[in-house]
């Protein structure tokens, strides 16, 4: 697994903010995020994430779904 930005204490209190956004609470909602997260760190285009954060287009659909609702 890759290094990972957000410790355990950071994640627990990120994730209860997210869930009160209405964002659905998937089994792997902390490596998509962390996926994003790693994207931006980096600037790698979406298809060069490690696979160890899942899909890259699953994480890519969900990056511009929450992008769009932010509006």
């Amino acid at each position: 697994m890759p290094r990972l930005m957000l410790s355990d204490e950071f994640w627990s209190k990120l994730e209860k903010i997210l869930l009160q956004e209405a964002i659905y609470n998937k089994r792997n909602l902390r490596l998509t995020v962390e996926g994003m997260l790693y994207r931006m760190r980096v600037g790698c285009p979406w298809r060069d994430l490690p696979k160890t954060f899942g899909c890259w287009n699953s994480i890519y659909k969900r990056f511009n779904a929450w992008s769009l609702n932010s509006k």
